[in-house]
């Protein structure tokens, strides 16, 4: 069995995604239990994945591959996880802030924590205070990561953070982006700042787990 639960995440860091859903299906017709595959086989993968994305051994193309072969695998797997009662790790929101239309960034992010089984809603982008405010009362995430990939736009997520705070509502912050770092996220009252799309992962471990 663990050979097999490799070669699933082999087939994930690859991105074959027709030999990920044939031995996702093979694995369940063999009763091995669902929670072993998913973290085991397709979240083990992913792992290697975002390593090898912040190493700079796979690019942006190749990892939408890789996660296009895991959602294909979570279609099989997700009825019988719901099933199980197993719940996802934690649900993060994210979005694009106000005045910035980037969003390659963002998207990477959410394709990495929902392969590390956290449950992502993703706002989009141009999103201001108050889009954030109203999202975040309709679908009460555990934390929200805020992107922006301009220096003219990175100072509209102090408002969000400033915003929340007027509302009295205590929720952690993770924010990224390209002219981000870790002091500036700090000085906004930030719980955390993702370097990249794994580290983001790695936060949400901390924050959540």
């Amino acid at each position: 069995m663990e050979e097999k639960l490799n070669q699933l995440a082999e087939y994930v860091i690859s991105g074959k995604k027709f030999e990920t859903e044939k031995l996702t299906k093979e694995l369940i017709e063999e009763n091995v239990n669902i929670k072993e595959i998913l973290d085991n086989g397709l979240l083990k993968g992913m792992e290697v994945v975002g390593l090898r994305f912040r190493e700079h051994k796979m690019f942006v193309p190749q990892v939408l591959v890789s996660a296009r072969a895991m959602h294909c695998a979570m279609k099989i797997l997700e009825p019988l996880l719901i099933a199980a009662d197993l719940k996802k790790k934690g649900k993060i929101m994210i979005g694009t802030v106000f005045g910035d239309v980037h969003d390659i960034g963002k998207n990477l992010v959410a394709i990495m924590l929902k392969g590390a089984g956290y449950e992502v809603i993703d706002i989009g982008i141009g999103c201001n205070a108050q889009k954030f405010y109203t999202e975040y009362e309709k679908h009460q995430p555990d934390v929200i990561g805020m992107s922006a990939l301009l220096t003219t736009t990175m100072v509209n997520m102090k408002s969000v953070i400033q915003y929340f705070k007027e509302k009295n509502i205590e929720i952690p912050f993770i924010v990224g982006g390209a002219p981000i770092n870790q002091k500036f996220a700090l000085e906004i009252g930030a719980a955390g700042y993702g370097k990249d799309a794994y580290d983001s992962v790695r936060i949400m471990d901390r924050l959540v787990g």
